[in-house]
C-alpha cells in the first residue's frame, strides 16, 4: 500500500521538490511577529495568561462554583431531561434586537451543539499539545492543565450563555452568534456602542486568524506528521500534497454549513473520543502499578519542577495553562459561536451544557494522554524539558503527536495505525468546526453574501496546505497567538455582561424547579 501511494504521487513529488521548506520559510516570520505581539510579558509572565487566570477565578467565585454545583444539571440538559421547558409558556424576556422566542429558532439540539463545540476543542491539542506540554514542562504541567480546565468551565459557562442570549436569526432561520454579537449588542445597551463595535470587529479578526491557525493549520500539521511517519514519506513535498488531500475532504464537508457539520460531528466525535479513551485506559490499567507513582510525580513536579529549562513553578504553570487554554479554548469565546445555534429559549441552559467542554477536553482526555506519556517514560526514554518540545528517543527526535505515538506503540501492537487514524479524525473534526467559527466572524465583517463565504472557504482550505507543509514550531506559535488574541476583546464582553448571565441562570433554574423537573 505504501509503495502504491508513493508511486501515485511520485510525479508530484518530483515537480514540487522543496515546496514544504519554501512554505515554512515564508510563514515563519509572520508566525514570530504575531507571537511576540500577543504574548507580551509583565515580569516575565505573559499578560494574556494572567488575564485568563484572573477571569476564570472571578467567574468561578462570583457564580459560586458553577463547575461543581451545576454539573448534574448540565448532564441532564444534554440528555434532554429539560427539553419540555421550551414548550411551556413563560415570561421569558428578550434582549432588544434579537429574536422573540428562542425556542422556535436555532438549528441544532443541545447534544449537537455540544458535539460540534467539543469537536472544535477536542483535537490534536489533546494528543500533540499535551505531549508538547510534558516535553517542555515535565509531568507537573499536567497538574496545571487540570486546574486550568476546572476553572475554564466557569468561563465557558458565561460566554456561551451570552452567545445564545444575544444571537441573531436570519429570515431563513440561519443563526448568527458568538462574542462579536454579544460584545456589540451588549455594550450598545450600556451606552458604549462605538467601543463595542471596535471590540467586536477585533474579536472577529482574531477569530478568523484562530480558525486559520489553531483550528486549522495546527491540526493539519499534526495529521501530516503522523501520516508521513506511517507511510515513510520523506519527500520535501509530501506535506503539501497531504495537506491538499485533507483540504479536499474538509472542503466537501464544510460546504454544507452548521447542520451538516453537526450531523458529522455528533457521530464522529463521540466515537473517536471513546475509542481514544479506551486505548488510553487500556495502557493505564495495564500498568496500574505505576498509576500512583504517576499521580505523585504530577503533583510533586507541579511545585518542584525538575524539567530542564522550565525554570520554576511559574514556568511549569505557564506551560500547563498555555496548553490547556489552547486545547479547551475557555476564555477565547470560540465555542459560543457553535452553541448559539442551539434550539432553546433559555440561554443559560446552553451555558450549563458548555461548561462540560473543558471537563471533557482537559480534565478527562488531556489527563489520560498525560498519564500514558508519563507511565511510558518511567522507562527513562527521554529527558523532560526538551528543546522547543523536541525530545530524543533512541537517538531519534520526536515532537507533538510523535511522542504520544511512541508511547502508544510501547503497549499496543499496530497502535501507530490506530493513533494515525485518531489524529487525522481529531484534526478533521476540529477543522470543520473551526471553519464554522471563522466563517461566522468573516460574515460579521464582510457580510453574509455568497462570494464572501466562498472567499473565506478558499483561504481556510489554503491554510490546511500551509499547516501541513510548515514546521511544528512556526505553526504552533502562530496558532497560540491567534487563539490567545481572541481573549482580549472577548473579556471586554464578559466583564460588561456577566450580570446578564446571573439573571438568565436564575430564570432557567426557577423554571426547572417550577415544573418539578
Amino acid at each position: 500500500m505504501k509503495k502504491i501511494l508513493i508511486f501515485t504521487f511520485l510525479p508530484f513529488l518530483s515537480f514540487a521538490d522543496g515546496i514544504d521548506k519554501k512554505i515554512d520559510e515564508a510563514f515563519a516570520p509572520i508566525s514570530n511577529f504575531f507571537s511576540n505581539v500577543v504574548f507580551f510579558t509583565i515580569n516575565d509572565i505573559p499578560f494574556v495568561l494572567m488575564l485568563l487566570v484572573f477571569s476564570a477565578l472571578f467567574f468561578t467565585i462570583f457564580f459560586a462554583f458553577p463547575n461543581i454545583r451545576y454539573f448534574k444539571v448540565a448532564i441532564n440538559t444534554v440528555r434532554g431531561k429539560y427539553d419540555d421547558l421550551d414548550n411551556h409558556s413563560n415570561d421569558h424576556e428578550d434582549i432588544k434586537g434579537t429574536i422573540k422566542d428562542e425556542s422556535k429558532d436555532g438549528e441544532v439540539s443541545h447534544f449537537q451543539a455540544l458535539a460540534t463545540a467539543v469537536s472544535g476543542t477536542v483535537g490534536n491539542g489533546n494528543i500533540a499539545g499535551v505531549a508538547l506540554a510534558i516535553a517542555l514542562g515535565g509531568p507537573g504541567a499536567t497538574f496545571w492543565m487540570i486546574i486550568c480546565g476546572l476553572l475554564g468551565m466557569s468561563t465557558k459557562f458565561v460566554e456561551c450563555t451570552l452567545g445564545v442570549q444575544y444571537r441573531d436569526v436570519d429570515e431563513d432561520g440561519t443563526v448568527y452568534g458568538g462574542p462579536m454579537y454579544y460584545i456589540s449588542k451588549g455594550l450598545k445597551e450600556r451606552g458604549f456602542e462605538f467601543f463595542g463595535k471596535i471590540a467586536a470587529i477585533l474579536f472577529a479578526i482574531f477569530c478568523i486568524g484562530g480558525s486559520f491557525g489553531g483550528g486549522n493549520a495546527a491540526q493539519s500539521n499534526q495529521a501530516t506528521i503522523v501520516l508521513k511517519d506511517l507511510m515513510g514519506l520523506e519527500s520535501t513535498a509530501a506535506g503539501a500534497i497531504i495537506g491538499l488531500i485533507i483540504a479536499i475532504i474538509v472542503g466537501i464537508i464544510i460546504i454544507g454549513g452548521i447542520k451538516r457539520i453537526a450531523n458529522v460531528t455528533e457521530k464522529v466525535v463521540p466515537f473517536m473520543a471513546v475509542m481514544y479513551l479506551f486505548a488510553c485506559l487500556y495502557i493505564i490499567l495495564s500498568n496500574y502499578a505505576f498509576i500512583d507513582d504517576a499521580i505523585s510525580l504530577i503533583i510533586t513536579e507541579a511545585f518542584n519542577p525538575t524539567a530542564v529549562g522550565v525554570g520554576s513553578v511559574i514556568g511549569v504553570l505557564l506551560v500547563g495553562f498555555k496548553r490547556a487554554a489552547f486545547s479547551n479554548e475557555a476564555g477565547a469565546g470560540s465555542a459560543s459561536i457553535a452553541h448559539s445555534a442551539v434550539k432553546t429559549k433559555y440561554s443559560a441552559s446552553e451555558g450549563l451544557v458548555a461548561l462540560l467542554e473543558p471537563f471533557i477536553d482537559t480534565v478527562v482526555i488531556c489527563t489520560m494522554t498525560a498519564l500514558v506519556i508519563i507511565i511510558f517514560n518511567f522507562g527513562g526514554y527521554f529527558e523532560y524539558g526538551g528543546d522547543g518540545g523536541m525530545v530524543y528517543i533512541d537517538g531519534v527526535g520526536y515532537e507533538g503527536a510523535g511522542i504520544t505515538s511512541k508511547a502508544f506503540a510501547q503497549y499496543i501492537p499496530f497502535s501507530n495505525i490506530f493513533l494515525t487514524i485518531a489524529v487525522v479524525l481529531f484534526a478533521v473534526s476540529t477543522m470543520i468546526s473551526w471553519s464554522y467559527y471563522g466563517l461566522q466572524s468573516w460574515k460579521f465583517i464582510f457580510g453574509r453574501g455568497y462570494y464572501a463565504d466562498l472567499t473565506y472557504k478558499i483561504l481556510f482550505l489554503l491554510f490546511i496546505v500551509i499547516g501541513a507543509a510548515s514546521s511544528m514550531s512556526s505553526i504552533w506559535a502562530f496558532s497560540d497567538a491567534m487563539i490567545f488574541a481572541m481573549i482580549f476583546p472577548n473579556m471586554v464582553g464578559l466583564f460588561f455582561l456577566f450580570p446578564v448571565v446571573k439573571k438568565e441562570l436564575s430564570k432557567y433554574l426557577d423554571a426547572i424547579k417550577k415544573n418539578n423537573l
